[in-house]
C-alpha cells in the first residue's frame, strides 16, 4: 500500500512542477502575426452592413427567382428522377431475371418428378409416345 502511496504522491508532485514551472507560460498558441492597430483587426473581422444583410440572401423571400435558379433546380430534379427512374428499372429487371429463373426450375423439378412418376407407374400396356403430347 505504501508503494502506490509514494507513485501517487510523486506523479502529482510532478504535475506541480510542470504545472508552476517557467517552461510552461500557458496554453494559449502564441500569435506573432498582431495586426498593426485595432482598426485593421475590426476591419477584416466585420464588413459594412449593406454587404452583411446580402451575404446570405441575394434576393427577399417574395421575390421572384431568377430563371437561371429555376433552371439549376428543374435539372438537379430531372436528374435525381433519371437516377431513381434507373436505379427502379434495375431492380425490376434483377427481379424479372430472379422470378424466371426461380419458374424455370420449378417446372424442371416438376417436369423431372412427372417423368419419374409416369416411369414408375408405366405397365407396358400403353405406347409411351401418349403421354407426352
Amino acid at each position: 500500500m505504501s508503494w502506490t502511496r509514494a507513485f501517487v504522491f510523486s506523479l502529482l508532485s510532478i504535475l506541480l512542477l510542470i504545472a508552476f514551472s517557467s517552461v510552461v507560460k500557458s496554453s494559449v498558441v502564441r500569435d506573432d502575426s498582431k495586426p498593426a492597430d485595432a482598426r485593421g483587426a475590426r476591419r477584416q473581422v466585420f464588413m459594412a452592413e449593406s454587404d452583411a444583410s446580402n451575404f446570405f440572401k441575394r434576393r427577399s423571400r417574395r421575390s421572384p427567382k431568377y430563371y437561371a435558379e429555376l433552371q439549376a433546380e428543374q435539372r438537379m430534379k430531372r436528374a435525381a428522377s433519371e437516377r431513381h427512374r434507373e436505379y427502379n428499372e434495375e431492380q425490376r429487371n434483377e427481379y424479372e431475371n430472379y422470378v424466371e429463373e426461380d419458374r424455370d426450375e420449378i417446372n424442371e423439378r416438376t417436369r423431372e418428378m412427372n417423368e419419374q412418376l409416369r416411369e414408375y407407374h408405366y405397365d407396358g400396356l400403353y405406347p409411351r409416345f401418349h403421354w407426352f403430347h
